[in-house]
């Protein structure tokens, strides 16, 4: 009998170690565990958010919130709705770069190298590499001059400042390090949104200039429409967002177009929030910056200003103190945002162009040699210019301007290329996305025209 107990206690043993061992860590904290590993939708929607928040940042540099502020101080209230109407336009074409990078496998310049004769992919490099270049120098010269207001500095000491921290800053850190810097500097956007608040603006004339369009059929202002358009629809976007697309993609360790090549449904749906958001945040802060400035400057009088610099100085005694140093330090946290992909995107565009492998940001230096080169050449010429005295307004007035005349065609090549389904498959340009491609094309195309023959 006492064996038979034996027998069975020692058969419940057994099958308790074979049930499964439950866990000694208390039930809050295994739910906190859950809770963390499954991100709610905010955190989620943060966390997709990459290349099209960083592109659409990166939009709004220091010679872009130049153009900005020159225009609400010269025309007031009438240039805030050209943001409510850039904002679908931009959007629609940046995501149409971004689906391009995504579905090839391969960035804008390589793409239109496989389908276009050589003289049209050159001709294109060429005008971006030029119009980047000023825009570049323009940028690093709007850093400066904000440093030297804000510190004492002498600008011809914070130029080459940065110029080298922003080389040594693409040379020396990977990519991973550089987006996830580059995502938190979008922050440094919104100095400008509270800048406008601090203002006090006249918000019923706000609202109603916001709604209905303005136009003067003067070569001033077309110029200004023109500059305003191709600031914010800028060429080397569109480059820089389809090689950001493909850098992703390495990131995940897919090294060859074949791995690449593709997308899913997924994949897009989260590209499109991504792009849809950087848009939305660069129109808005354009938006803002022609609100302060108008309701500033444009108010009182100031219609001379030619600089975000003078526009920060004016401010001062309009707006107060505190709008000043967010108007300032905003220029420089854009300025180191903006110039390294101006650029990033003069290296992707040559390096694809010329079939150069190991044309990476993920690449180390001594891997891609040519390619760190050229954004070195690109950032050092821009350098170059400010010591030569070439003169900062017409540098930023002439690369605004030189982006607004490049824009159409390329714009043209890009609807044309992600329209083709030997391109792009079944994931070519939905007819929305073709329309409001084709529009932006023909409105930027006859705001240049205009101001040339005006």
């Amino acid at each position: 009998m006492l064996s038979a107990v034996g027998n069975q206690k020692s058969n419940e043993s057994r099958m308790r170690s074979l049930q499964p061992v439950r866990s000694e860590v208390p039930e809050n904290i295994t739910l906190q565990a859950a809770v963390f590993e499954r991100p709610g939708p905010v955190e989620r929607f943060f966390r997709d958010l990459g290349p099209g928040l960083i592109t659409g940042a990166a939009d709004d540099d220091p010679s872009g919130i130049s153009t900005y502020s020159v225009a609400g101080s010269v025309y007031g209230y009438a240039g805030l709705w050209t943001a409510l109407f850039s904002f679908p336009l931009m959007a629609a074409v940046q995501l149409m770069c971004a689906r391009l990078g995504m579905v090839t496998g391969r960035g804008l310049a390589a793409v239109i190298r496989s389908r276009y004769p050589a003289w049209v992919l050159w001709s294109a490099c060429a005008l971006l590499v030029v119009a980047n270049v000023f825009n570049i120098g323009a940028d690093l010269g709007g850093m400066s001059a904000s440093m030297q207001m804000v510190t004492g500095v002498p600008a011809y000491l914070g130029t080459p400042f940065f110029a080298f921290l922003i080389i040594a800053l693409l040379f020396w850190t990977s990519y991973r390090t550089i987006a996830r810097t580059f995502k938190w500097m979008t922050l440094a956007l919104f100095a400008y949104v509270i800048t406008a608040f601090l203002a006090r603006p006249d918000w019923p004339h706000v609202l109603r200039a916001t709604v209905v369009p303005h136009v003067e059929w003067t070569r001033a202002y077309l110029s200004m429409l023109v500059a305003i358009l191709g600031t914010t629809i800028s060429p080397y976007l569109f480059f820089w967002q389809a090689a950001q697309e493909v850098e992703e993609d390495r990131k995940r360790g897919k090294t060859t177009v074949a791995q690449r090549r593709g997308a899913t449904d997924e994949e897009l749906v989260t590209a499109t929030k991504d792009v849809v958001t950087g848009m939305l945040l660069s129109n808005l802060v354009m938006y803002f910056i022609i609100l302060t400035t108008a309701t500033t400057l444009n108010a009182h009088g100031m219609k001379n200003i030619e600089t975000a610099r003078q526009a920060a100085e004016a401010l001062q005694p309009l707006a107060g103190k505190g709008a000043y140093w967010l108007f300032t330090l905003g220029l420089v946290g854009t300025g180191m945002l903006g110039v390294p992909v101006l650029a990033g995107s003069c290296a992707y565009t040559i390096a694809e162009a010329a079939r150069w492998r190991a044309a990476s940001l993920n690449k180390k230096f001594h891997m891609a040699r040519r390619f760190y080169g050229v954004i070195a050449a690109s950032v050092l010429v821009g350098l170059a210019l400010n010591f030569a005295r070439f003169n900062a307004v017409k540098m930023l007035f002439w690369s605004a301007v030189l982006n607004g005349v490049l824009a159409p065609p390329l714009v043209i090549l890009v609807v044309l290329l992600t329209s083709d389904k030997k391109v792009m498959g079944k994931r070519a340009n939905a007819p929305l996305a073709r329309l409001l491609g084709w529009i932006c094309a023909a409105v930027m195309s006859v705001a240049a025209v205009t101001m040339v023959l005006g």
